[in-house]
């Protein structure tokens, strides 16, 4: 099998999570490896033909200096109103393990909006689907999700709710995504 990527052999033991099934696992340390992506603060591994993704936390585990692309938010936030474009900008620093291209511009995010609610705070309500419907990755990427979008001034509270109706299509796409993977 003719892999391209870094190959790295990892320094410690590592956390990872199974790519498409999200099943959590742990690599040990001395574990050869092939970094097949790296974006947005994680990263996908090859370990002889099974995809595992390992977040920035873990970084080091692969020799790798973490990258950190959140910001704290001011004391206070409730100041703030919530710039929506902000929030897809955190949305673009989040992934598809298996695809190099941000979650917006692959035509992931359905629906995105911002409400106060009673007691003041701000909440992001975001609406998703998943490249294929059997991913086990759902949680992870919504995890992902809350905790960039929570940086974001004003933010107070994510609601991410995974959706696969309608199912997502390579039409969903952005052009410049679509160009980036070679379909146009």
């Amino acid at each position: 099998m003719n892999q391209s990527g870094e190959p790295v052999t990892l320094l410690r033991d590592c956390n990872a999570i199974a790519i498409p099934s999200g099943i959590a696992t742990i690599l040990p340390k001395d574990t050869e490896v092939l970094i097949t992506q790296a974006l947005g603060n994680t990263f996908t591994v090859n370990d002889h033909g099974r995809l595992l993704r390992i977040a920035g936390a873990d970084a080091d585990a692969l020799g790798k200096t973490r990258v950190t692309t959140l910001q704290s938010k001011p004391e206070s936030h409730l100041l703030f109103e919530v710039d929506l474009e902000q929030v897809k900008a955190q949305l673009r620093t989040c992934y598809d393990p298996e695809i190099p291209v941000n979650i917006v511009d692959l035509g992931l995010i359905y629906h995105l909006s911002c409400e106060t609610l009673l007691d003041g705070r701000q909440m992001v309500r975001i609406t998703m689907t998943l490249t294929a419907a059997g991913c086990g990755m759902g949680p992870v990427l919504a995890d992902d999700i809350r905790q960039k979008v929570l940086t974001v001034p004003g933010v107070d509270l994510v609601d991410v709710k995974v959706v696969y109706d309608p199912p997502w299509s390579r039409e969903m796409m952005s052009d410049a995504a679509k160009l980036q993977l070679g379909m146009l």
